[in-house]
């Protein structure tokens, strides 16, 4: 990985920036954003003229952080700047006046530590240090709708109504002119996507493209979910990546495909002899132990992979559903067993946690997810022996006798373990791991208030 990318100040002289501005110019871009995210991930930013694109580059525009989630200002605090990456500029497909440039923010010329990417960044320092670079695949779920003036959301295809309309054609096909749009964007930006289908439920589709570095794949991720939302747009519809948007089918995944890699060489250090004497899953030792991380933090890591209320309606076994809902509910691991909330995928050489969601700030949540795997590396965690059972059928003795813990059940227990874990605070740092949890106690504090449809119709009569 090159190392400056970790930097959250962009050390390209001016001339290399002019030229960068010319190359644009000569594309037809007119504009830049530099689109930074907030607690929750959600992109933000101010647009600039191309030819101004020299001082942003040098920090020349100031936010009001008090105005946004999660960045920890008040309102007399100095304003905080946006730098972008100019690494990874994407000319918008849909509007190619614009680049969308992927940005850090800084407070007085310093990174600024209340940001998700700049802490992502300094968490690859932390591997680099190993000699290690980490490798990101995230599988893209999103559910295609229309929305109707009340709010509320349907299935736009009538005939989309299988009762398993997992991989169905007939449903893929009724939406062709979208898909077919994202799938051509996707490889234009060189991504490479390499499968797409109708997923699990009405309404569903996955498109899952190639890995690349951490920080690529989340930036990646970032625009993907703007991308389909803007298509949506042009279709009358809405794309969401809400986790658990019916109560009656499964939720939006956006499952982490994680391994690290030697700096030096290249190589991918889970990777071994199918054989595999140990535990028979295609890892290496260093694999497993990152696995040992994971687990041993997967109770917090919840709360960075599943970061809402709704998330806790998609990590049930079944709930509302006529069948199981493919979401882990337990803290494990196996091979292509997916009711673990870790699963290695056949072949190996690779971990893919199941717990995240469509609505993960995915720098936060690879972060954390990085910290946890090197320290099972550092420490030499064993993970235990691979669960190949289905877990949804365990009794909980034995669950109890395995050592198999739940994974949080609600965004209350998944903060409480967040808040009690040190690993947490040791890599974010105390404001931005205080500042996630103010905003989403707050949240479930909000949600708990409330009162919902199912309680009016449950109890105004019966009392």
């Amino acid at each position: 990985m090159d190392t400056k990318t970790n930097s959250c100040i962009d050390d390209k002289t001016d001339e290399e920036i002019l030229a960068i501005q010319q190359e644009l110019k000569d594309k037809g871009v007119r504009y830049c954003m530099g689109a930074y995210v907030d607690i929750h991930g959600v992109p933000k930013g101010k647009v600039v003229p191309i030819d101004h694109l020299l001082h942003m580059a040098h920090g020349s525009e100031l936010y009001t952080g008090y105005a946004l989630d999660g960045l920890g200002q008040k309102p007399n605090d100095d304003e905080i700047a946006s730098v972008p990456d100019l690494d990874h500029i994407i000319q918008c497909p849909w509007e190619p006046k614009l680049a969308w440039m992927p940005a850090d923010n800084t407070f007085k010329g310093e990174p600024y530590k209340l940001n998700t990417r700049v802490a992502l960044k300094q968490q690859l320092q932390a591997a680099e240090e190993l000699g290690f670079g980490f490798n990101l695949g995230i599988e893209c779920e999103v559910f295609l709708l229309e929305q109707d003036i009340d709010g509320s959301l349907h299935i736009p295809n009538m005939d989309d109504k299988l009762v398993k309309p997992c991989y169905d054609i007939r449903g893929f096909m009724d939406n062709f002119d979208w898909l077919d749009r994202m799938a051509e964007t996707i490889n234009d930006l060189g991504w490479d996507l390499y499968s797409f289908d109708h997923e699990d439920a009405n309404g569903q589709f996955e498109f899952d493209f190639n890995y690349a570095d951490a920080l690529s794949m989340c930036d990646r991720f970032i625009f993907f979910r703007e991308l389909a939302k803007r298509y949506a747009k042009d279709e009358g519809l809405i794309a969401t990546f809400m986790p658990k948007p019916f109560k009656d089918k499964t939720g939006n995944g956006a499952h982490f495909n994680m391994s690290l890699f030697d700096l030096e060489s290249g190589d991918n250090v889970f990777a071994c002899d199918p054989k595999d004497d140990t535990r028979g899953l295609g890892l290496t030792e260093t694999g497993y132990y990152f696995i040992g991380g994971i687990l041993k933090h997967g109770r917090a890591l919840c709360a960075a992979f599943a970061p809402t209320v709704n998330s806790y309606k998609r990590l049930v076994r079944q709930g509302a559903m006529s069948y199981f809902s493919w979401a882990p509910v337990f803290n494990s691991y196996g091979s292509n067993n997916r009711t673990n909330s870790v699963r290695v995928p056949m072949g190996g050489g690779r971990c893919e946690s199941r717990n995240a969601d469509g609505s993960v700030n995915p720098y936060l949540a690879a972060t954390l997810a990085l910290a946890a795997g090197l320290e099972g590396v550092r420490e030499k965690i064993d993970p235990g022996s691979p669960q190949e059972d289905n877990l949804y059928e365990l009794t909980d003795e034995e669950r109890t006798k395995r050592g198999i813990e739940f994974l949080p059940q609600t965004l209350a227990e998944a903060v409480q373990a967040f808040t009690d874990d040190p690993l947490i605070e040791a890599t974010l740092g105390k404001e931005l791991k205080d500042e996630f949890i103010r905003y989403k106690t707050e949240e479930w504090e909000e949600y708990h208030q409330s009162v919902s449809a199912w309680e009016i119709e449950r109890y105004s009569h019966l009392f």
